[in-house]
């Protein structure tokens, strides 16, 4: 599953596209310059139960390791992706 990204001076986007249709996204903005904020994460009823959400947020921790920075996950869904994963304790 390919995850693209697309991202403006203060908002940002991870998503799943498939047919030109988006299946997956998660959403966030920047706080500073240090810091994105993940604001909501969705997927499809087609990419239910297939670890498209997950992905969605490894691919955001992916970016703020890259950028060394760090993540404020607002989201519900992305917020306990992040907590109950040791590995992602160094971009909180």
């Amino acid at each position: 599953m390919e995850i693209k990204h697309k991202e403006t001076d203060e908002r940002g986007e991870f998503y799943i596209e498939e047919k030109g249709k988006k299946l997956g996204r998660l959403f966030y903005h920047w706080a500073g310059t240090d810091r994105i904020i993940i604001e909501h994460t969705e997927v499809s009823e087609a990419l239910k139960g297939k670890g498209a959400g997950k992905q969605l947020v490894m691919k955001a921790v992916e970016m703020a390791r890259n950028k060394n920075i760090k993540i404020v996950p607002l989201c519900p869904f992305a917020n306990k992706v992040m907590h109950l994963n040791d590995d992602f304790k160094d971009v909180l």
